[in-house]
C-alpha cells in the first residue's frame, strides 16, 4: 500500500469480535475500494502493540472477561488513545461504547477505569437488551434511520461533553431513550449486526471524517433490500 492508503486498524477482533463485528472494518474497506480510494486493514490482535498512525480504527463487542482483558490491553498499548488525541477516527461497538468511557461496572459490581475517550459511565442494567432496535439520527447526524441488533445488559449514561448518536423508537439501545454517542471524530453504538453493513451511511460519514471529503453516493439495492427487512423485523418487535 501507498502512503495514502487509509489505514484501517481493526483491533483486538479475537477478543472484540462477537456477532462479526470484525465485518465493520471490511466494510470501510469495501467502501473506499469501490470509489477508487486505496485502503488496508491492520489486524492487532492481543499482545500486539497497537499503533497509533493509522487513520480508522474499529473495536467490536465482547463478553465480561474479554471486555477486561481488552481495557487492559489497550492501556498498557495507548497506541489508539494517542491517535484518537490527534483527530483519528474510532468507531467502538458495544463493548467498546463502554471501554472508551470514563469507567463501567460489570455484573459483578467490580467497577473498572475505562480509557476516558468518550465523557459516559456505563454499568449493568436490571435486564438484558436483546433484539432489533430502530433509532432517528440525533442533531441531523446521519441520514435515515438507525438499524441494528443488541444483545447486552449494559447501560451507558452520557455526560455533556459527549452526544448521542440516535433516539431509540424501537428497542434499549444505551437506556431506552438514546443510542451510541459521538464525541469529536469517535462515534460508538451498542448495536451489532454488524451495524456498518446495515447502516452505510454510517461508514461512509466515518470515512468522511478520516477523509475530509463527502464520499460519492453508492448504488447497492442489496443493503437497500437489507434495511426494509431489518426495519419490518422491528415493527414487528415493537407489535409484539
Amino acid at each position: 500500500m501507498n502512503d495514502s492508503a487509509v489505514r484501517i486498524a481493526l483491533v483486538l477482533p479475537d477478543l472484540l469480535g462477537t456477532y462479526g463485528d470484525f465485518g465493520n472494518a471490511v466494510v470501510l474497506d469495501k467502501r473506499l475500494a469501490w470509489r477508487g480510494i486505496s485502503s488496508e486493514i491492520v489486524t492487532v490482535n492481543f499482545g500486539d502493540s497497537v499503533p497509533d498512525s493509522c487513520d480508522i480504527y474499529v473495536v467490536g463487542g465482547g463478553e465480561d472477561t474479554a471486555q477486561t482483558l481488552a481495557v487492559r490491553h489497550l492501556r498498557d498499548n495507548p497506541g489508539l488513545q494517542r491517535a484518537a488525541a490527534r483527530g483519528a477516527v474510532v468507531l467502538g461497538v458495544c463493548a467498546g461504547i463502554q471501554i472508551f468511557g470514563e469507567k463501567f461496572t460489570r455484573a459483578d459490581d467490580v467497577t473498572h477505569p475505562g480509557l476516558g475517550l468518550i465523557d459516559s459511565v456505563s454499568y449493568a442494567g436490571g435486564s438484558r437488551a436483546i433484539g432489533e432496535v430502530l433509532a432517528k439520527p440525533a442533531n441531523g447526524l446521519f441520514e435515515g434511520f438507525l438499524t441494528g441488533f443488541e444483545n447486552h445488559q449494559g447501560r451507558t449514561e452520557l455526560g455533556p461533553a459527549a452526544q448521542p448518536l440516535a433516539h431509540v423508537t424501537v428497542g434499549t439501545g444505551n437506556d431506552g431513550k438514546v443510542e451510541g454517542a459521538v464525541q469529536g471524530k469517535i462515534l460508538c453504538t451498542y448495536l451489532h449486526g454488524p451495524v456498518l453493513p446495515r447502516n452505510p451511511q454510517i461508514a461512509d460519514l466515518l470515512i468522511e471524517w478520516a477523509t475530509g471529503t463527502k464520499p460519492a453516493p453508492l448504488d447497492l439495492p442489496a443493503v437497500t433490500l437489507l434495511r426494509a427487512e431489518r426495519s419490518k423485523a422491528a415493527g414487528q418487535r415493537a407489535d409484539a
